[in-house]
């Protein structure tokens, strides 16, 4: 089965929201729940792109990355960051975060970006090995208690 972005609609609204009930109690704690990733969007509609995560026709997870618009990178919000990413427990250490990584990889170059950026707390069951597995290096910065890793998409 190939994994497919979906638009998030009346129709698959709740499923999505639902997905953030499947991740464990650590992994709750490092990402926020669908629900207030859909409303923050709402918030930065110039700058928020998410999307769900399917495998075939079962939702199975959800992304969001936040691209700067000028009026970001004026304020200094001028990276191509994965904002929010998330795959409920029983798809995870399957390849599928791989995939959905290389396309938002992707999306950034496509977008002219030379790195893509992310942010993750270090607690057990978290998602850095998975970041560091797949090539992200730590760049010394820090965003609230979180570390923020970096990629480069060339």
């Amino acid at each position: 089965m190939t994994i497919a972005f979906k638009r998030i609609d009346e129709d698959n609204l709740d499923a999505i929201i639902e997905l953030s009930d499947k991740l464990t109690e650590n992994q709750k704690k490092c990402v926020a729940s669908n629900l207030y990733s859909i409303a923050e969007s709402t918030v930065h509609p110039n700058n928020a792109y998410y999307r769900a995560i399917y495998l075939g026709e079962e939702p199975i997870g959800f992304f969001m990355v936040y691209i700067p618009d000028e009026k970001s990178i004026k304020k200094g919000n001028d990276k191509f960051f994965l904002w929010r990413f998330m795959i409920v427990p029983e798809h995870q250490g399957k390849g599928y975060g791989r995939v959905v990584l290389d396309r938002v990889r992707e999306m950034a170059k496509e977008q002219k970006y030379t790195k893509l950026y992310t942010s993750c707390g270090m607690v057990e069951d978290g998602p850095y090995p998975f970041y560091k597995k797949y090539g992200f290096n730590e760049n010394g910065e820090m965003l609230g208690d979180e570390t923020v890793l970096e990629i480069d998409v060339r």
